[in-house]
């Protein structure tokens, strides 16, 4: 008795290896299961192909999407915020004062590009500012920015 892999054992092969992408999250898995998707296509319409075909396929295709999605996908995918990271890497970041702190009321600061998440921000300063002065963050109080006018 002869085996013969039919199309949907790849389907099924790679239904699996996206499943197990969802339990082990290496993301690369998932371009297995991909080429093994690819494979499955390609043997629907022909099932003539030998069983070393079908594995060079898979991994030539396999080799191709990981290297499609690191060198192409991934690098439009990169978050250009500041959120998640450790004051220490936005402290010297500078900002432009959009509201003067008054009293008990705080300033508000607004950054050319987003700062731990957000592009505008309470902040506290120690020294006389006005609307427009740039000032630079010297520290990080829960939610609200420490910061000194610019310069100084």
């Amino acid at each position: 008795m002869e085996f013969t892999l039919h199309w949907w054992y790849w389907l099924v092969f790679g239904m699996i290896l996206v499943a197990v992408e969802m339990i082990v999250p290496s993301f690369t898995l998932f371009w297995f299961g991909l080429a093994a998707g690819f494979v499955a296509l390609l043997m629907f319409f022909l099932p003539e192909i030998s069983l070393s075909i079908q594995l060079s396929v898979w991994a030539l295709s396999s080799i191709g999407f990981t290297i499609a999605w690191f060198k192409f996908f991934k690098p439009t995918m990169v978050d250009r915020t500041k959120a998640g990271i450790s004051k220490e890497a936005v402290t010297g970041e500078t900002g432009i004062v959009t509201k003067v702190p008054q009293a008990d009321i705080r300033g508000i600061v607004r950054f050319s590009m987003p700062l731990l998440g957000a592009d505008e921000w309470e902040f506290i300063c120690h020294e006389e500012c006005q609307v427009g002065d740039r000032v630079e963050i010297i520290d990080v109080s829960g939610n609200t920015l420490v910061v000194r006018p610019k310069g100084n």
